[in-house]
C-alpha cells in the first residue's frame, strides 16, 4: 500500500470515529481538550492562547487556556456520568460467526480489563452445532444489552440499569447480591463474585468506576459493559480491539455505521445486516437485543476435522 492510500485510509478511519463520537469534535479540530475531567475558572491573567473545548452537552466552545483547570473526578461524578451515558449515541455490536476461530483473545482482553478470575467470563466463546447433519461453528456470547432487559426489571435496588445510549450496566456499589438478575437473564450473561476478585489487593484503593466495574467486590454481580469506559475516551471495546480475526463490528445505530476492529473496514449497519442475513439471539423472547449475529456461511476458516478433535480429546 503506498503512502497516499495509507494516509487516505487513516483519514477515513478518523472521520468515521469522529462521526460515531469515538473521537471528540474538539480533538479533531486540533489543539482542543475534552470537557470531561476539566472545569472552567475565571482567571485575572489571561494567557491569550485560546483553546477549543467540547462541553458535556456536546457544544464546541472556545476559552482562554488559563481558565481550563484539570480536576479529579470523585465517586459521585463517576456515578452520575456512568448512569447518563454518552448523549446522542445508540451503541450496537455485530458478531460475524463465519470469522470466529476460537482464538479467545476477546475473552483474555476482557478478563484482564475487568479484574476477572480465570473461571469468570463477560464474554464466552461457545462451540455450536445446529443439527447432527450441519457443521459446528464458534459463537462468542456477551451480554446482549437488551432494549427490554428483564434483568433491570427484577433488580430491587436499581443496581443494574439501562442507559439512553443502549448500554446495560451494573453498579456494585448498590448491588446486594440477591442474584435475581442472573435468574432473569435468558442469555446467562452474568456472573457472581463468590470469591475475592483477581488482584483484589492491587485494586483495593482504586476509585470505583461504574463504567469499568472495577474494583470488583465479593458478593456482587459482574457482566459485559460494552467497554463503556473505552467508549468515553474514544476507543473501541476491549474484545473488538483484541480479536485477531475481525469477528466483531461495533458502532452507532444512530449513524447506521459500524467498523471492524481488526480490518478497520466501515459498513452501513443496515446493509451489513440485510446482505448477510443478520439476526438476533432468541429474538422471540421480546428482549430486543443490541447484539446482532451474521450466520457462519462462507467461512474464512475450516473447522477442524471431527476425528482430529476426538483424537485430541483422548490424548
Amino acid at each position: 500500500m503506498n503512502e497516499q492510500s495509507e494516509g487516505k485510509n487513516k483519514n477515513n478511519r478518523r472521520q468515521f470515529l469522529k462521526n460515531l463520537g469515538l473521537i471528540g469534535t474538539g480533538a479533531v479540530a486540533g489543539g482542543a481538550a475534552i470537557y470531561s475531567g476539566y472545569r472552567f475558572e475565571k482567571s485575572k491573567d489571561e494567557s491569550g492562547e485560546r483553546i477549543r473545548v467540547l462541553t458535556a452537552d456536546n457544544k464546541l466552545v472556545e476559552v482562554d487556556k488559563s481558565a481550563l483547570k484539570e480536576i479529579t473526578l470523585d465517586i459521585t461524578e463517576l456515578q452520575k456520568r456512568g448512569r447518563e451515558g454518552l448523549p446522542g449515541h445508540r451503541w450496537v455490536m455485530v458478531i460475524d460467526l463465519s470469522r470466529c476461530r476460537n482464538a479467545r483473545k476477546c475473552m483474555e482482553a476482557c478478563q484482564g480489563a475487568h479484574q476477572l478470575r480465570a473461571e469468570q467470563h463477560h464474554i464466552n466463546v461457545l462451540q455450536m452445532q445446529d443439527s447432527p447433519t450441519t457443521a459446528p461453528y464458534y459463537m462468542p456470547k456477551p451480554c446482549q444489552h437488551c432494549d427490554n432487559p428483564p434483568c433491570v426489571s427484577v433488580c430491587p435496588v436499581d443496581a443494574t440499569f439501562k442507559r439512553a445510549d443502549g448500554i446495560v450496566l451494573i453498579d456494585n456499589e448498590r448491588c446486594i447480591g440477591c442474584r435475581f438478575c442472573i435468574a432473569a437473564c435468558p442469555y446467562s450473561a452474568r456472573v457472581f463474585n463468590w470469591f475475592d476478585p483477581k488482584d483484589a489487593e492491587l485494586h483495593k484503593d482504586q476509585l470505583y468506576d461504574v463504567e469499568l466495574n472495577v474494583p470488583q467486590k465479593k458478593g456482587t454481580i459482574s457482566k459485559c459493559l460494552f467497554s463503556a469506559d473505552r467508549l468515553r475516551v474514544g476507543k473501541m471495546p476491549y474484545c473488538v480491539s483484541a480479536c485477531p480475526n475481525g469477528v466483531y463490528y461495533f458502532g452507532d445505530e444512530n449513524e447506521d455505521a459500524v467498523t471492524n476492529g481488526t480490518t478497520k473496514e466501515t459498513f452501513r449497519l443496515s446493509k451489513l445486516l440485510r446482505d448477510n442475513a443478520g439476526h438476533l439471539l432468541m429474538e422471540e423472547l421480546g428482549t430486543k437485543p443490541r447484539v446482532y449475529y451474521l450466520p457462519p456461511k462462507n467461512r474464512l476458516f475450516e473447522f477442524p476435522d471431527k476425528n482430529i478433535l476426538d483424537n485430541e480429546h483422548h490424548t
